[in-house]
């Protein structure tokens, strides 16, 4: 594992670790308020229980959709098809030209109308996405191409 992968995983266990704090203390809350036995505190504890439970279906969620995504990347890796945007133009802050994104996503949404059933395609388009600045269309993206690679390794 790469060094800055290793430190994401590093922050994003420390986060989530914090999460479960916040969520077992909010928890914790919703249960005295279940006990106090007045009908306020009661309705109030069934309230707040909802939001810890909330909380742990978002992190499951989170994480196994980062499992998922990681997958496909070390898939990708493996076969030498991981997007290269080393050569687009960047400005001062790292984030690269619009024009350069906007191209290069034109490029990548040709290889997934060339290929909608590729998953590889659909990973290239969520990243391209992503450079754009579209997050909403490169999770939706990147959903697909989780689907699609489930699909091919089911054998369908």
């Amino acid at each position: 594992m790469q060094s800055s992968a290793r430190k994401t995983l590093v922050l994003a266990a420390v986060l989530t670790a914090g999460v479960a704090l916040h969520l077992v203390l909010l928890a914790g809350r919703a249960v005295a308020l279940l006990r106090s036995g007045e009908p306020v505190g009661v309705a109030l504890g069934a309230g707040v229980l909802i939001l810890p439970v909330l909380g742990a279906w978002m992190v499951v969620s989170t994480w196994l959709s980062g499992i998922r995504v990681a997958r496909l990347t070390q898939r990708l890796a493996a076969e030498g098809g991981l997007p290269d945007v080393s050569d687009l133009p960047r400005r001062p802050s790292g984030r690269v030209e619009p024009d350069a994104a906007d191209a290069y996503f034109a490029e990548r949404k040709a290889e997934v109308e060339a290929s909608p059933r590729d998953w590889r395609a659909w990973y290239r388009v969520a990243h391209a996405y992503d450079l754009a600045g579209d997050r909403r269309r490169a999770r939706e993206a990147m959903k697909r191409a989780v689907a699609l690679e489930a699909e091919e390794r089911a054998g369908r």
